[in-house]
């Protein structure tokens, strides 16, 4: 009786200690994460102010030395709080405060092999990732290294949920070979159910409305519903382990962390990860709330990831004119890039970028001596590569120098001698680790010179801005070229604009290249692809959309009639409003705070941005209709004077006028459709 007793004993107490083995807050105790193991196997789940934003998800991995998914039992935890700042130098704020709880439970395999997953919560944040200690190898030592063969890691979500995502291509498609590069078409409010478009599923970052369209048909103008929302995300990824993304939904409402395709980079390189022992696996983020103002002003995907290496350079940011975009192949030449040097000395502009082809159509004994024409402009140079290698059947060149390390070098040192500040790198198409090592070397090699890098044609930064200080942004989105090449993407332009401050944006630095200011998206400002928004949408971009070197696509033909007699007679369109080009001058690129105000993805969005002692407040209209909203404006006081851009609604000009705040708490405004606005106080 005894033996009966004392057995029941100890399966109670095992029990007990699969039941719920652990749980950790944030600091406002809103946000709760609890952990149990099921069954042998490890989950965890969401709470928000007691709404539930992740049902019970999966947690493990499978390693070449085990499985560390099943058979899982509890052994043991630890807490803490952590509380600290760092600087952000490109991004929503300038300086940052850490607030958090964290939580490291420590399981074990059914071979007794240990690893943490180690949780940090902060007031609407998650942040998780797995530890590895060495393991015991054949036959008496240890095992230094190991492989990640797939990843259990998965996210949950409540039914009722709609999604805001765009999907992963299949590999070696497109254009020359070069996908994936994330510029797949995003899709609004849809039912989980949705499969994604080539069955690859979806890139990060993934947004979705937890309580669907019963929530959208009850938002109030103010962002709030009676929904939640939830972005998932990854961070911290560097040479040491591959990129990921989200499958489609397994089941009622279950997506799984995906490593690459194994013929993604033309079959070159693993689909799995490895790295040395002890080691990380990259960061899993997850942000939620009852507001998308959470979504918008997060700064988990770098708050805990540290910088690779240190620099000895003083990298300076700002605005910067871009030939290619508007006047496309041909333009890449002396005579027009000298046009476009002018026009960034005239706009007060540091920079100028010049596209693929310079080496065939001005070669690089010639740009030496473009680069001294330009600086002697005030005007310094960013010189476009193909990552190249062999991966893609790209013909721009240059090719084959970033991705031969010898070759590489030695067109940095020169570029360093010349005084280029920096490149822009296109055509990645992959995120195997391979991929990701290359990245990481081309951004440390170009340190080493002084460079700064835009990646273009690429995967999503997770990180990097606060990992590398030399990085710049990347595309990694259906950026402002397609408005070039489709009039599909000119009348769906505004539509974009309302969602990547809400997804792509918020989690990264964006080199969209936008800010039209021709009508016509061509040479001379006519022919072509007609843009549909205003010019106060456009200037509202420039704050919507965040990076901290912003090439725009302005054109010589936006400026005043007497500053174009250098121009062809193809090349003067009608110039572009005085006071738009004015506002163009002087907007700033890197920020010190973030405000989110109102909107909905792919709707509209009101942002209000910080640099220095000056805010910046802008909104733009996808709605379909003329949109008046009563904001909020909580950096503004009664009394204040500012200065608005406005559209005109009957004739859908844009308007410069001075403004005298009445009511910061019910400020009106009204936006013609697909337009927008900029109140600069």
């Amino acid at each position: 009786m005894k033996k009966n007793l004392l057995l029941l004993s100890l399966m109670l107490v095992s029990a007990g200690m699969n039941a719920q083995v652990a749980s950790v807050t944030s600091p406002d105790g809103k946000l709760k994460v609890n952990v149990d193991v099921k069954a042998g196997k490890p989950v965890y789940e969401v709470i928000y102010d007691g709404k539930q934003m992740l049902d019970e998800s999966p947690l493990g991995f499978v390693a070449d030395n085990g499985d560390f998914s099943k058979e899982v039992a509890f052994d043991s935890k630890k807490e803490a709080h952590l509380e600290f700042n760092y600087d952000l130098r490109v991004s929503k704020f300038s300086h940052v405060h850490v607030d958090a709880n964290q939580l490291v439970v420590t399981l074990k395999n059914a071979k007794g092999m240990k690893y943490d997953v180690d949780f940090r919560v902060s007031n609407n944040d998650v942040a998780f990732r797995y530890a590895l200690p060495n393991y015991p190898s054949r036959p008496n030592g240890k095992k230094f290294s190991i492989r990640i063969m797939s990843e259990a890691t998965g996210f949950d979500l409540p039914s009722q949920t709609t999604t805001f995502l765009t999907p992963q291509s299949d590999a070696m498609i497109g254009w020359k070979g070069t996908k994936p590069s994330y510029e797949e078409e995003y899709k609004f409010d849809e039912p989980m159910t949705t499969k994604s478009q080539y069955g690859k599923g979806y890139t990060f970052p993934c947004l979705f409305h937890v309580g669907g369209a019963e929530a959208v048909n009850s938002k109030s103008s103010n962002g709030k519903s009676s929904g939640a929302w939830v972005l998932i995300s990854e961070t911290g990824v560097d040479s040491r382990y591959c990129a990921s993304r989200l499958s489609d939904m397994k089941g009622d409402g279950l997506y799984t962390v995906e490593f690459p395709m194994a013929e993604e980079n033309n079959g070159n390189g693993t689909v799995e990860p490895a790295f040395a022992l002890p080691g990380v696996t990259p960061w899993r983020t997850i942000t939620v709330g009852t507001s998308l103002k959470p979504i918008v002003e997060t700064t988990i995907p770098w708050n805990y990831v540290t910088p690779r290496y240190e620099t000895t350079h003083q990298y300076k940011y700002g605005k910067g004119t871009w030939s290619w975009i508007v006047w496309q192949d041909n333009s890449i030449c002396w005579d027009d890039q000298v046009k476009y040097i002018k026009l960034a000395k005239d706009m007060g502009y540091q920079y100028v970028l010049i596209d693929n082809w310079w080496d065939n159509n001005i070669g690089k004994d010639k740009m030496t001596e473009l680069v001294k024409y330009a600086q002697s402009q005030g005007v310094d140079v960013f010189l476009w590569y193909s990552s190249s290698g062999w991966w893609n059947d790209i013909e721009q060149g240059p090719i084959n120098i970033m991705s031969d390390p010898i070759i590489r070098k030695q067109y940095m040192r020169w570029m360093n001698e010349i005084g280029v500040k920096g490149i822009k790198v296109d055509f990645f198409g992959g995120d195997k680790q391979e991929t990701m090592r290359l990245y990481e070397q081309i951004l440390s090699d170009a340190d080493d010179n002084a460079l700064m890098v835009i990646f273009h044609g690429c995967t999503l930064p997770r990180g990097w801005e606060r990992m590398y200080p030399n990085y710049v942004g990347s595309e990694a989105v259906l950026a402002s070229e397609n408005i070039y090449f489709s009039q599909h993407f000119c009348d769906v332009e505004a539509q974009n604009t309302a969602l990547h401050p809400f997804v792509r944006n918020t989690v990264g630095c964006m080199e969209f290249g936008g800010c039209f200011m021709n009508r016509h998206i061509n040479r001379g400002n006519t022919g072509g692809n007609t843009r549909k928004t205003t010019d106060c949408h456009e200037l509202a971009t420039c704050i919507l959309f965040q990076n901290p070197i912003q090439n725009f696509a302005i054109t010589p033909e936006n400026l005043p009639t007497e500053a174009t007699k250098d121009l062809a007679p193809n090349e003067k369109g009608a110039p572009a409003p005085a006071l738009c080009m004015d506002f163009l001058r002087q907007v700033p690129t890197t920020w010190d705070e973030t405000v989110f105000i109102d909107g909905y993805p792919g709707k509209y969005c009101i942002l209000a941005r910080r640099r220095a002692g000056t805010w910046y407040i802008a909104g733009n209209n996808a709605t379909g209709a003329p949109l008046t909203l009563k904001l909020n404006l909580p950096m503004l006081q009664k009394g204040d004077k500012a200065t608005l851009y406005s559209d005109n609604l009957k004739d859908r000009e844009p308007q410069k006028s001075d403004l005298k705040v009445s009511n910061p708490k019910a400020f009106t405004i009204t936006m013609a459709d697909q337009g927008g606005f900029v109140i600069v106080k």
